[in-house]
């Protein structure tokens, strides 16, 4: 099983994700689930409390009380099986979804640095007594801007929350990347995958490029398995950053995200094809329509709302090619059986060189970019698959909380139902997966 947390659903009302192991405090997802409810993105399940604790003498997050998505299923169900029917109807909703997301993100404060949190803050009115919510003194973000502190909010929180200075980090984190994919694909893979290391290197220099757009705070690990298709519409969820990468910069530019969820759309592909039986051609065309109703849709809310500074185009392709050489980093450390689609990517981007052609012949057609004209190519691999980021594991009832403090929401009440909201309002959380995670 593919996992990194637990979680149980009580009732179909609420899931408590309990973090394995617990999380240090200050962790940003209190504080994120904060910010979304204020900033009123309702595309996520609704963030009803979270469980505190002192474990070594540290104060950590033990667990994320949240709502209950009916009728849930993620990306790597509902996605394949609209790439097997040829269905592209979704790309829409979720272009929507993902620029309303950073628009939202992109008006996070960006904290100062603060002394470690107490091992219990102050009782919230109405409900137990509370740890902080926030890595800033214990309070909310809507306490703090209430309290006037300077290091939390400001009266333009957009402009504190942004940064646009370009960062050669960017290009350092991609070369690694990029090395250690080299070094942990073996056999015919990864013999491939060198000959083919000094394209791919020209296509993440433009990293070192001078940026321009704005660095926000993003979700991190915005894969298709991050989104679940439930009863009334779409949800993002998990805001705990990419699992795979250590001491990342959570301040990015959001085409990052956005390569990210452009680059699950073609491992979905993979799935169809080595899966479902999805004929490449088909699930070649498939990506192409999926991929471009998806980037039109997220820059058309961007400029709907005035925002189309902060997606750089020219970025996303450098970082889908990074996020495939993590791709191929994760298969090598967790899970081996994914290998398959990040190679068959990888060799749908860069196909196999061809003859020059003869004096005087032709001029054969330009071959379409790749990032515009995937064809996925179905490489081989040792039987079975998975998704590629761990995810949660659900239980059939509450176990028995660890001794802690449960800090709740002030926007959110626990055990209440909502009344019901449009269908690009979810505000429900299912957190259920296959063993397969694939059908």
């Amino acid at each position: 099983m593919d996992q990194t947390n637990y979680s149980v659903v009580v009732d179909e009302r609420v899931v408590v994700k309990w973090l394995t192991p617990p999380a240090p405090l200050p962790h940003p997802t209190p504080d994120i689930l904060a910010h979304l409810v204020e900033a009123g993105f309702k595309d996520t399940a609704p963030p009803y409390a979270v469980l505190t604790g002192v474990v070594d003498g540290r104060e950590h997050l033990l667990a994320l009380v949240t709502g209950y998505l009916p009728d849930a299923r993620d990306g790597w169900e509902w996605c394949v099986d609209d790439a097997v029917a040829g269905s592209t109807a979704f790309a829409t909703e979720l272009g929507r979804l993902a620029a309303d997301l950073h628009l939202a993100l992109s008006t996070l404060p960006h904290p100062a640095p603060s002394a470690p949190p107490p091992s219990a803050g102050p009782a919230l009115p109405g409900g137990p007594a509370a740890s902080p919510t926030s890595s800033d003194s214990g309070r909310t973000p809507a306490e703090a801007r209430a309290a006037g502190d300077a290091a939390a909010a400001t009266t333009a929180p957009a402009e504190r929350a942004e940064d646009t200075r370009p960062d050669q980090a960017f290009a350092e984190r991609a070369e690694e990347a990029l090395g250690e994919a080299l070094a942990v694909t073996e056999g015919e893979d990864g013999a491939w995958l060198a000959g083919r290391a000094d394209a791919m290197r020209r296509e993440l220099a433009s990293l070192a490029a001078p940026m321009t757009t704005p660095l926000i705070r993003i979700h991190g690990d915005l894969h298709v398995g991050q989104i679940l298709k439930w009863r009334d519409g779409y949800a993002v969820i998990d805001f705990d950053g990419n699992p795979t990468v250590t001491d990342a910069d959570p301040r990015q530019p959001a085409a990052r995200d956005v390569a990210q969820l452009t680059t699950s759309l073609e491992h979905v592909a993979q799935v169809a094809i080595k899966r479902r039986g999805t004929p490449p051609d088909r699930a070649a065309a498939w990506v192409r329509e999926a991929r471009a109703a998806l980037l039109a849709a997220y820059r058309a809310r961007l400029a709907e709302r005035h925002r189309s500074d902060l997606l750089d185009e020219r970025l996303i392709r450098p970082f889908e090619v990074e996020q495939e050489c993590r791709e191929l980093i994760y298969a090598a450390r967790h899970l081996p059986r994914w290998r398959y689609a990040p190679m068959g990517v990888l060799r749908t981007w860069y196909p196999e060189e061809t003859p020059a052609p003869d004096a005087g012949a032709p001029p054969a057609d330009a071959a379409p970019h790749p990032t515009d004209t995937p064809a996925p190519h179905p490489a081989g691999t040792p039987a079975g698959d998975g998704a590629p980021h761990p995810t949660d594991t659900p239980a059939p009832h509450l176990t028995g909380a660890p001794a802690g403090d449960v800090a709740p929401f002030p926007t959110e009440t626990p055990g209440e139902e909502p009344a019901p909201r449009a269908a690009d309002d979810p505000s429900r959380h299912c957190a259920e997966k296959p063993e397969e995670n694939i059908a």
